[in-house]
């Protein structure tokens, strides 16, 4: 249990620490940051529970104000800001992309943890961002994904990243991605 409590507190500073590379403001106010490669990395390492936990108390934090993402911003503003939707769905694309990792297992690693977070932390954190900026902008959902096409590239790139470290990680410390442990363990 004080294991789990230490990864989920480890990652979410993770999470905190990305934040420190410069953002990129995008003129509909939505960042690119490197925050969303941690949240990769939570589910692809830590797996679905403890991956969407982590980044639960990470918006938790944020939700009371802590500096915490990329460029110093805090606060529950953030929650009915044009990035909303991709905040709200940062834990469920951790959430998903750990439980990919989990259960696929008939290919190499980096090969199955670059394609979940491309599901997990691109397809579903982009299916909440887009609702959340087409409510936040009053856009048509077609013009809010047309908003979000600018993420693409690099968040294609922070994927194909985050299979590589998984992949790195689990060969020299194997125990240590728990998205591949032999059992799953509850919480």
């Amino acid at each position: 249990m004080e294991k789990n409590v230490a990864l989920i507190a480890l990652f979410a500073a993770l999470i905190a620490a990305l934040g420190l590379i410069p953002k990129i403001t995008l003129g509909f106010g939505v960042p690119i940051t490197a925050q969303s490669l941690g949240v990769m990395l939570c589910g692809t390492v830590l797996g679905s529970k403890r991956g969407g936990l982590a980044v639960l108390l990470f918006l938790l934090l944020v939700a009371m104000g802590l500096p915490l993402l990329s460029g110093g911003r805090g606060g529950l503003g953030l929650f009915v800001s044009p990035s909303a939707g991709f905040l709200i769905g940062w834990p469920v694309a951790a959430f998903a992309t750990g439980w990919i990792v989990e259960h696929w297992r008939g290919a190499p690693l980096a090969l199955v943890a670059g394609l979940a977070s491309m599901i997990g932390g691109i397809i579903v954190m982009y299916a909440f961002g887009i609702i959340g900026l087409s409510i936040a902008l009053e856009k048509t959902l077609t013009e809010a994904t047309a908003l979000v096409a600018a993420f693409i590239p690099a968040d294609v790139l922070k994927a194909a990243l985050a299979g590589m470290l998984t992949a790195a990680l689990a060969k020299a410390r194997p125990a240590s991605v728990l998205s591949r442990a032999g059992t799953i363990k509850a919480l």
